[in-house]
């Protein structure tokens, strides 16, 4: 006997509802085409099509193409350098501040979510630019640190916001596991901080995983902010010197555009890997069979 095939979420729809779409989804694809048909035209008017706005991002022929690309590399590395430094010190200070809110008794508690609901509540840009102007009228002194100044005013500025944003999520991340979690841990003799460290936290990092790879992505993009304060290549800053000297600011934009959204999907699915990873290795350390003699009663 065979079952019949019911939606469950919504009717399917009839015929004249299938045509209306089928018009509907039409007139939108003609209005689109016509938006992109006009967008061309308004583009090869202004000449930006010609050869000599791509050829010094494309033709290794052309003379600026070298020197840009190895400008593009420059800012890359100086982009990554900046990004991994501040998703480090994020993920320790982070995970310093969530285990510190989880574990402090309430009065204590007090001054540590007032810092980070002030951190959380400031813009990214702002934070940066205190770190450029506020942090070294008050006496911090960035030289003895490795790397230029502007390296650290990025890195600082990011750290702060992100740091506090991991907390939150490490506290969600404990706050999500069941309490038979920390009991279990107490129960056999462990302090509460090797609860925390060797029971709850390994647990709240496969489940937050995802969150925390979204956050780096973030992290990532946000280095482009110190552009608005200059004195560190970055690539967006970079871009900026390519497109004055080459005249091409679309074709540069797009491509340093391409290049963070390849650096993001890399993160993205590696994300996606990271949890299938740690799926298949929590569902391989499930309850063993229990296999039992025949022979035996």
């Amino acid at each position: 006997m065979s079952t019949p095939n019911l939606s469950v979420l919504y009717d399917a729809p009839g015929p004249k509802a299938r045509r209306r779409a089928l018009i509907g989804s039409g007139v939108v694809a003609v209005v689109l085409l016509a938006v992109l048909y006009v967008v061309y035209v308004r583009l090869a008017d202004q000449g930006q099509f010609d050869r000599d706005r791509w050829a010094p991002l494309f033709d290794p022929s052309d003379d600026l193409f070298q020197p840009v690309w190895e400008n593009i590399w420059s800012g890359f590395q100086k982009t990554m350098t900046a990004a991994v430094l501040a998703i480090v010190l994020s993920m320790v200070i982070g995970t310093a501040f969530g285990v510190a809110r989880v574990m402090s008794r309430p009065a204590p508690r007090i001054p540590l979510v007032v810092v980070i609901e002030t951190l959380r509540g400031l813009p990214v840009i702002v934070l940066i630019y205190m770190a450029y102007q506020l942090l070294p009228d008050l006496g911090v002194n960035y030289d003895p640190l490795p790397g230029e100044n502007a390296l650290w005013y990025v890195v600082v500025g990011l750290t702060a916001y992100n740091s506090v944003v991991i907390a939150e999520i490490l506290r969600s991340g404990v706050a999500s596991l069941p309490r038979g979690q920390r009991e279990a841990g107490l129960v056999i003799g462990l302090t509460p901080l090797q609860t925390m460290v060797q029971i709850q936290l390994p647990q709240a990092f496969r489940t937050m995983l995802p969150a925390l790879i979204s956050q780096m992505v973030v992290i990532l993009k946000d280095t482009s902010l110190v552009t608005f304060i200059g004195g560190y290549d970055e690539l967006l800053n970079t871009a900026k010197r390519i497109f004055q000297t080459a005249n091409n600011p679309l074709q540069t934009l797009l491509l340093i555009g391409l290049i963070f959204i390849v650096i993001n999907f890399a993160l993205s699915q590696l994300a996606v890997f990271a949890e299938k990873r740690m799926s298949r290795r929590s569902a391989g350390r499930g309850v063993n069979t229990l296999h039992v003699d025949p022979g035996t009663t």
